[in-house]
């Protein structure tokens, strides 16, 4: 089975987290998901959270805070997700490769159709907020 390790990253601004929907393909298609993505070899965990948001979201962002590592087992590969609270330094987090994305409170939390290994961080996220 395929093992993946990657990172996620966690914004919160005025009570509201932000998340993102996946597109249409894949296992996870249509799932919402705190973004970010695989980590490259030779490459930090903090790193690879900047490069990929920049990448996926047209942002920089600083990386200010570990949260918690998310171990889940998908049907066809088994995903190590560390994720982090970040901070947006420039940009407004422009979908490049999602389809939808929102800002919501903690409330709404459990009203979208999460990625299951994602599930892991709502607990997290509703401590924060």
């Amino acid at each position: 089975m395929k093992k993946i390790e990657v990172v996620a990253a966690v914004f919160i601004e005025e009570k509201k987290v932000f998340c993102a929907q996946r597109g249409t393909k894949g296992p996870l298609a249509l799932k919402w998901e705190f973004p970010g993505g695989k980590i490259e070899p030779n490459e930090t965990k903090e790193k690879a959270l900047i490069r990929e948001i920049k990448e996926e979201l047209q942002t920089d962002i600083k990386v200010d805070e570990y949260l918690l590592t998310v171990e889940h087992l998908y049907e066809s590969f088994y995903i190590i997700m560390h994720v982090y609270l970040c901070t947006v330094l420039l940009g407004d987090l422009t979908l490049t490769e999602h389809i939808n994305k929102s800002w919501i409170r903690k409330e709404e939390l459990d009203t979208l159709d999460w990625a299951p290994a994602d599930l892991a961080i709502l607990e997290k996220i509703k401590e924060l907020l």
